[in-house]
């Protein structure tokens, strides 16, 4: 419901009538909670908001917000907690689990399939169809999403685990997560034991039953399943009915590439190994099972709007491309228990195709490429001969048989057009957001408006991680003046905030002296009201 942004119509503070009413609500929707859990959870005379919204599928929403979190949401007159709220109330709703490659697929959209669900030796929890139930992953009993169940629990057992398990209403990491402090899960151990991981073991298992069969040929049946059955089991539908069915959008290769399909997934599964390397391995993590590397790191480092098949590359199987990999002298993989091979080394400083270069590093490359292979000319040590390597990067097709040498500005230069700008965020605590094209600054205007009034809008907050109604509710609570967040003008996914007068200034400090982004990432401070004259 919240994998989009949403519309807010209006953010006021709760009254004291309502205030009663909502602890009444919450006592009668969630039993289990005591006098004391709900008093905490619905404070007495600390602040609470009451935020409605429009989703984007237009569906109305009521939000009460908590210390600057969501704590509740009303929809239909039925109440739903957050995450933020199943964090400190774990045991709140009838836990689910499912695997950690899984809650990517639920942030975008997707509905929990019972083929991802996670077995454990107690058993699944017991609920009827339309109960609300929260889902967590593998290893942590901390809610990342909540949902309805499409089942019974029994339903979900006759079925041998296949077809749709729950409708999700709200995900970590979705909008509505993402309008509070955007904490991460805490770490809460599991109430029983998770399923032991049996990956390095020899063999298969005969299971007892088709339930626990389907659970554990997830890590048991070598390389085939989990190159087949991971993919297969993580998202709405099988990789290989999605690929092939055209009413799921963006599922399939790009139609613009005019390279084959075979050659597009060689791109797609090169790009996700170098990018698994590169910000989710740890060299903590030595030696790691390959099938740990394409399950938990591969796939979740694919882009949107893609799905990784290995099957469908001139690969086919992991094993082929890891080994592929270690002749290119990147990793290095050993059978370190009979039939289950791990990654025991990595070279990190390997130069890799599809990296961030500054152009310094561009510079040095070029010029230690052209004088390792004896290219500087020897009568005019400023011309550089081009080999057949660097005509084929650099030149134009009209020049390749006419242009034999080029100044080592002009080669700079050419090397530095050739490849695709992009720019990297990075946030305390944070992986680094990396993201093509150029970054655009956050733009600040005033507006008038019939009425003769003056706003301020902002826009581009997204780009440099700022949640356009978190700003919104600080500026409306610091400006006294009134807020609105809607869709900016000839944009898909960008919202723009408006603040009624001129509140530049107090917008430029709350970017500069808080958020403390660079000036020169900011256009419109220039605007703001001189002293003494009105807003």
């Amino acid at each position: 419901m919240f994998a989009k942004a949403f519309r807010v119509k209006s953010n006021t503070a709760i009254k004291g009538s309502d205030r009663r009413k909502l602890r009444a609500d919450v006592t009668a929707v969630f039993p289990t909670l005591g006098t004391d859990q709900v008093s905490e959870l619905v404070p007495g005379k600390e602040e609470l908001n009451i935020v409605k919204l429009y989703a984007h599928r237009g569906d109305a929403v009521t939000v009460y917000v908590s210390g600057g979190n969501p704590i509740l949401f009303e929809l239909e007159k039925n109440l739903y907690p957050t995450v933020y709220t199943l964090w400190s109330y774990p045991d709140l709703l009838p836990t689910f689990t499912t695997w950690p490659l899984v809650l990517e697929k639920l942030v975008g959209g997707a509905d929990l399939m019972l083929p991802g669900l996670v077995v454990p030796p107690a058993g699944l929890p017991q609920v009827q169809k339309g109960d609300l139930c929260a889902i967590a992953l593998a290893g942590n009993r901390a809610p990342v999403a909540i949902g309805v169940a499409a089942m019974s629990t029994a339903e979900m057992l006759t079925s041998g685990l296949k077809g749709r398990g729950f409708s999700v209403l709200h995900t970590y990491q979705d909008h509505l997560w993402r309008s509070g402090d955007k904490s991460s899960p805490p770490s809460i151990a599991p109430l029983a034991l998770d399923p032991p991981d049996l990956s390095e073991e020899k063999g298969s298992v005969q299971a007892d039953s088709t339930v626990q069969g389907d659970m554990r040929r997830l890590t048991l049946e070598g390389e085939e399943q989990e190159e087949g059955e991971v993919q297969q089991r993580c998202g709405e539908k099988s990789l290989s009915e999605a690929t092939e069915d055209p009413s799921v959008g963006g599922l399939n290769p790009d139609p613009t590439d005019s390279k084959t399909l075979q050659e597009q997934m060689d791109e797609l599964l090169q790009r996700c190994f170098l990018r698994a390397l590169k910000y989710r391995v740890k060299k903590a993590d030595l030696p790691l099972l390959t099938s740990t590397l394409l399950g938990s790191h591969m796939f979740s480092c694919c882009p949107e709007g893609r799905q990784l098949d290995i099957k469908k590359s001139s690969y086919k199987k992991l094993s082929k491309f890891l080994q592929h990999m270690q002749q290119e002298q990147i990793i290095q993989v050993q059978e370190l228990s009979k039939g289950v091979e791990s990654v025991v080394a990595v070279d990190w400083k390997h130069p890799r195709k599809g990296s961030i270069l500054e152009g310094s590093e561009v510079r040095t490359i070029v010029i230690n490429y052209a004088k390792k292979n004896d290219l500087v000319d020897a009568d005019n040590k400023n011309l550089v001969k081009l080999d057949p390597i660097l005509c084929d990067c650099i030149l134009e097709k009209g020049e390749q048989h006419t242009v034999m040498k080029l100044p080592w500005d002009s080669l700079l230069n050419r090397c530095l057009e050739k490849l695709q700008p992009a720019y990297q965020v990075t946030f305390p605590g944070q992986e680094p957001i990396v993201k093509k094209g150029k970054i655009c600054p956050i733009d600040i205007t005033l507006a008038q408006r019939a009425s003769n009034k003056k706003v301020t809008v902002v826009r581009n907050l997204e780009a440099y991680g700022l949640d356009p109604c978190s700003v919104a509710t600080i500026l409306q609570q610091r400006c006294q003046a009134s807020t609105t967040v809607t869709p900016a003008p000839g944009t898909k996914d960008i919202l723009q905030v408006q603040i009624q007068g001129n509140q530049i200034h107090h917008l430029g400090r709350l970017l500069l002296e808080e958020y403390r982004l660079p000036r020169k990432h900011i256009q419109g401070l220039e605007k703001a009201p001189k002293p003494g004259k009105k807003k």
